[in-house]
């Protein structure tokens, strides 16, 4: 399993607008592409603070295809939202030490 890790600041005033557009525009993008798992998005309590994002892909391969060809659209999407720049991380996940939620995740 593969996670892309977003972070970035959304403008405090644009948060339920930008909450709405992930929900109806950015998600059912996601759901289309190959390899793709889940979205999990970490907000702070705080406005003005960044928002941790992550993304499960099945393979690095198929995450990657998603940034080259499908990302710059969604990242064209968002940045009207955002106070910064979305600053992106990758990382293999340890299966191994999350069994569970592999497997919760490869059952849906």
């Amino acid at each position: 399993m593969f996670a892309r890790v977003l972070e970035f600041t959304p403008k405090a005033d644009k948060k339920d607008d930008f909450v709405k557009m992930i929900r109806k525009d950015i998600l059912p993008i996601m759901k289309k592409q190959a390899g793709f798992l889940e979205f999990l998005p970490f907000v702070p309590e705080a406005n003005n603070e960044k928002w941790i994002t992550i993304s499960l892909w099945t393979e690095k391969r198929e995450a990657e295809r998603y940034v080259k060809e499908v990302f710059p659209k969604v990242e064209e999407m968002l940045r009207p939202y955002l106070t910064t720049p979305i600053v992106y991380r990758a990382h293999h996940v340890e299966t191994t030490l999350c069994e569970h939620f592999v497997e919760a995740l490869t059952a849906a």
